[in-house]
């Protein structure tokens, strides 16, 4: 099957978040199951730097020059390519300096606002990967999209293209439905798309144009990355306006749960932890406990239950419930540290806690890969309450590393995290605590809990080893993405047929 994907950013080349880890992992996973996988991504200003870091050659494409139309004009690119890393997934890079030779990826880096031409962008990007396709005789069996920079691709496919692809299905992700490329009505023109396809039903949204809604819409296939989250988007509550639509197609929204590296992230042979453990000796996690206990200036306790948190500081991952629920915690005789940057507000916060509790809080306000990789080594809880999230990688990483989830249930922690009882205990499928409701309250108790199993050392280490042996690799997830794209296209036929 020959995959083509059309997304915004690709690690290890442009990463702005997430998205770009899943643009990273999953086309060589797919790679590994015998699909054929191509990307197409923009020639950011950086690119052919963290090629060049990564020993990955970047060259202009023979044959790879064409022109895009946008609007009245057709814009002239070049074609790039290279591959993923250990893999033969090829990436193209879709070169024009007008658009793409900035600062930032969507935002200007001095104050955080969108480009104003941001439409335009990403009306080249879509179109352009499919006129790259086309230039170089890719001829994919699925098209897939990732998140609103890339919504018009299906619609293009559909309307535009029609002729073109015939027998390509489409297939469209929601990362995080928050964002949703919403634009001025008149930007339908800069789209080329006809004026019949604006309406309530299609593309317009409360009289605007939604690069967002245009995927959802326009797709044979939609996905998102959990199977909760492709539940909760369906309500009012946190559809983001757009559970109307995904209500009516329901029947063609799938949920996947990201995976993770799982050469990065291994105990077993993880360089930047200070020892190594697996299923068979955990003893190593103890020294990991240690060196954390002493990186973020705690006491150095091996008894104290130490809670790690590793995230941006910010509402949604639910420092406002930590806030309320700290002494509490701290009653419990409980360790936090915690590792990320976020609102100053919950800087400040985090600053008051450790002065008043230097034994028992340890804080450090930037993100550092290395660290990161001990909080999850040494911790013996991870707590994530987050308010939503649509998939989750933390909880993964924790489960593979045996340090214990501690999670709200919403999104990609509902289905990753299965709350402790002892029936499930002994059917070996509960892995850590969770909560459902949105509180202080609900997240101290769920601790409590997490306390009272962690002083019973051999039930805590049963725990420990179910999540371990638990698999969360991307070739589980590339599996089910080959079924989705199977159904794709189905679909497509169908239609054809119909």
């Amino acid at each position: 099957m020959r995959i083509l994907m059309v997304a915004p950013e690709v690690s290890p080349f442009s990463k702005e978040g997430g998205l770009a880890d899943v643009l990273g992992s999953l086309p060589p996973a797919l790679d590994a199951l015998g699909a054929n996988v191509s990307v197409i991504s923009p020639l950011y200003r950086g690119v052919r730097q963290a090629a060049d870091r990564a020993g990955l050659p970047l060259h202009p494409v023979e044959g790879g020059r064409f022109t895009v139309p946008v609007g009245d004009a057709r814009v002239p690119a070049v074609a790039w390519q290279t591959v993923l890393p250990d893999s033969s997934a090829t990436v193209y890079f879709l070169e024009n300096d007008r658009y793409y030779d900035r600062d930032g990826y969507y935002t200007k880096p001095q104050d955080n606002s969108d480009y104003q031409d941001n439409s335009e962008r990403f009306i080249f990007l879509s179109r352009g990967a499919l006129e790259m396709s086309i230039a170089l005789g890719l001829e994919p069996d699925v098209i897939h999209a990732h998140d609103w920079p890339t919504g018009l691709v299906p619609i293009y496919v559909r309307y535009t293209y029609a002729e073109e692809f015939p027998n390509t299905a489409t297939v469209f992700t929601i990362h995080n439905i928050a964002y949703q490329g919403i634009f001025w009505h008149w930007d339908m023109n800069l789209a080329g798309l006809p004026w019949r396809l604006f309406n309530w039903k299609m593309l317009e949204y409360f009289g605007n144009l939604s690069f967002l809604k245009a995927g959802l819409v326009g797709a044979d296939v939609l996905t998102t990355v959990s199977k909760r989250y492709s539940e909760e988007i369906r309500t009012q509550e946190q559809g983001c306006g757009m559970h109307g639509v995904l209500q009516e197609r329901a029947e063609d929204l799938f949920g996947i749960v990201n995976g993770i590296d799982t050469d990065e992230w291994d105990p077993a042979g993880d360089e930047l932890i200070p020892a190594n453990y697996s299923v068979q000796d955990l003893a190593g996690k103890a020294e990991c406990k240690r060196a954390l206990q002493g990186r973020f200036a705690v006491r150095q306790d091996d008894r104290a239950p130490l809670i790690g948190m590793v995230c941006r500081l910010v509402d949604q991952k639910g420092l406002d419930l930590l806030e309320d629920a700290m002494p509490a915690l701290l009653a419990m005789g409980v360790q936090l540290v915690a590792l990320g940057r976020g609102d100053p507000r919950y800087h400040a916060f985090l600053r008051q806690m450790q002065s008043e509790h230097a034994d028992s809080v340890g804080v450090v306000l930037e993100y550092d890969n290395a660290a990161a990789h001990l909080v999850e080594a040494g911790s013996d809880m991870f707590l994530m309450p987050s308010r939503f999230e649509p998939c989750g990688l933390n909880q993964l990483y924790s489960l593979r590393y045996g340090t214990v989830p501690v999670v709200r249930a919403t999104g990609g922690l509902a289905d990753t995290v299965t709350d402790y009882t002892e029936a499930g205990l002994e059917a070996g499928e509960a892995t850590g605590f969770s909560f459902e409701q949105y509180s202080a309250d609900a997240l101290v108790e769920a601790v409590r809990r997490a306390v009272a199993v962690y002083e019973q050392p051999e039930t805590w280490r049963r725990l420990m080893v179910n999540g371990m042996r638990q698999d969360w690799s991307w070739g589980r997830s590339a599996r089910e993405y080959l079924d989705v794209y199977r159904k794709a296209r189905e679909k497509l036929k169908e239609k054809v047929a119909t």
